[in-house]
């Protein structure tokens, strides 16, 4: 057997129980903590958007804090004015639910006739083959007493927890470069130096990519499908509404779009008198986010960025599970992440091969 270099150690190795355990754990503290690291993991990533354009901003002489703020800035006024546009519409459609539903019902009659009649026909052989049970059917009906100051008291976090993003993306743009030298200095040898720096670098610039790159698409992507609806005159502040739903649905695969379409089959019906061109809504969105996901995107990010489908499906269950909604978005950039990471440290490229 030969001799290992002077100076060399061999590299201890965990046990696959202490793998999971570890993994356990860290899954545990993530959900325990999630109020706090939540609004640190957005600004992070909200930060990894902007950096591409701050580093345009740096090549015309605009220094980085002017820089970092004048994005910050422009994002907030931009997603509150879009707010204004769709808090009318969003609140009438609300607001007619009730009403909305009613409607909907003889035309969904209409559709299933052919099923129900098919149904009842089934029925009636299976009553005649084996008789009809019979018994009284118990109804049980819950109740839920609205508590005032649960929402009281939910408020005035959610304004500190929006606060806080703001705030801390804004200084992981202007600062996190500083921080990432500072940290890469406590490293004791130049080997782990190097291979933090690797890894920090392929985060920031890949990742940075692919946020600004996917964003830049979705939005494209709600306001092509805006655009199409407002032709089939559906009134333009609710073209917008269902256009910028598109866009944020299209964060999260197979979810986003699944939810995407069934809503879009609801306001296909209420919007449209002949049942027919009720499916349209949900079939060019259909249409456009296969366009978009199996063509536009593949070709726009390469093979870097893919993700095994199945891996994303559970990455969407896991983060879903203990995030909400924010981890239905986040999902995505996360397992990414894991794929760089992994990609860059020896003995573990096998694992970042088996997330494609």
């Amino acid at each position: 057997m030969p001799a290992s270099p002077r100076g060399s150690r061999p590299r201890p190795r965990a046990s696959m129980a202490l793998v999971v355990l570890a993994t356990l754990a860290v899954g545990f503290t993530l959900y325990a903590v999630q109020e706090l690291f939540l609004p640190v993991l957005l600004a992070m990533f909200f930060a990894l958007v902007g950096n591409p354009i701050i580093r345009q901003l740096q090549r015309l002489w605009i220094p980085r804090f002017v820089g970092a703020l004048l994005v910050l800035v422009l994002g907030i006024a931009g997603t509150f004015q879009l707010g204004r546009q769709l808090v009318t519409p969003a609140g009438e459609w609300i607001r007619q639910v009730p009403s909305q539903m009613r409607d909907l019902a003889p035309k969904l009659r209409t559709l299933v006739k052919p099923v129900r009649e098919a149904g009842k026909a089934a029925e009636n052989i299976a009553r005649a083959a084996g008789g009809e049970a019979s018994g009284a059917t118990v109804q049980v009906v819950k109740t839920e007493a609205n508590d005032p100051y649960k929402a009281l008291t939910a408020t005035p976090r959610l304004v500190a927890s929006i606060l806080a993003v703001v705030l801390l993306t804004f200084f992981f743009m202007v600062y996190g470069q500083s921080l990432q030298r500072n940290a890469i200095a406590l490293l004791p040898g130049r080997q782990q130096k190097r291979i933090t720096v690797e890894i920090l670098q392929a985060i920031e610039h890949e990742i940075s990519r692919y946020m600004l790159t996917i964003t830049v698409i979705n939005v494209l992507f709600g306001l092509i499908f805006a655009g199409v609806l407002f032709y089939l005159r559906v009134p333009l502040d609710e073209a917008l509404l269902w256009g910028t739903m598109a866009a944020l649905l299209n964060f999260a695969p197979y979810v986003g779009p699944l939810i995407g379409i069934m809503i879009m089959l609801v306001m296909g019906f209420v919007a449209f008198h002949d049942p027919l061109h009720s499916l349209l809504p949900a079939g060019i969105y259909l249409g456009l986010h296969t366009l978009e996901g199996q063509l536009i995107t593949p070709i726009v990010l390469g093979r870097r960025m893919a993700l095994s489908p199945l891996v994303l499906i559970l990455g969407l269950m896991v983060f879903g599970w203990m995030w909400g909604i924010i981890g239905l978005l986040l999902a995505v950039p996360l397992l990414v992440c894991v794929k760089l990471v992994l990609a860059k440290i020896d003995g573990l490229e096998g694992w970042a091969k088996l997330l494609e």
